[in-house]
């Protein structure tokens, strides 16, 4: 993990990773607020491939932050370790830097918020994965701005 003096200004990504689907925000360029941008249908790992480039080109990312799956009691599960196998093809396919951060509770709160909006079944499951990257990117940008080195310590290894 980069310490926070040697993280680069401008727009993060955060990534709610899923092997069908994965949920995609992106920060303001000043890393205030976290936008839902996109729920990207995985398609294959040159088309993953050819779409990270594209989003890191146009939207001019620096980092990417990608959620981590872990117990309740902060220990790295199976899924954990996909989620850093993708992140380690993300940054050697796009040369852009990946840090990991906590998702416990992302999927479930932001389908707390669709059932609140009232919105139909399909309605939902399209918005659910972009809305679970916002919330991990809020939580990671609130984290950055108040307790910078709390992003320093690592998360358990594989329980």
């Amino acid at each position: 993990m980069q310490s926070s003096e040697n993280r680069p200004p401008g727009r993060i990504a955060g990534i709610d990773f899923g092997t069908v689907r994965i949920g995609i925000a992106i920060s303001d360029a000043n890393q205030t607020i976290a936008s839902p941008y996109e729920t990207f249908q995985r398609r294959g790992e040159e088309a993953d491939r050819k779409r990270f480039e594209r989003l890191v080109q146009e939207e001019q990312i620096t980092r990417f932050v990608v959620g981590l799956p872990v117990h309740l009691h902060g220990g790295e599960s199976a899924k954990s370790a996909e989620a850093r196998r993708f992140g380690g093809w993300l940054t050697k396919t796009t040369g852009v830097p990946v840090e990991y951060f906590d998702e416990r509770f992302t999927t479930h709160d932001a389908q707390l918020v669709l059932a609140e909006a009232q919105l139909s079944k399909k309605k939902r499951k399209a918005r659910l994965d972009k809305l679970a990257a916002q919330i991990l990117l809020t939580a990671y940008l609130e984290t950055l701005r108040t307790n910078p080195q709390a992003l320093e310590e690592p998360l358990r290894g594989l329980d």
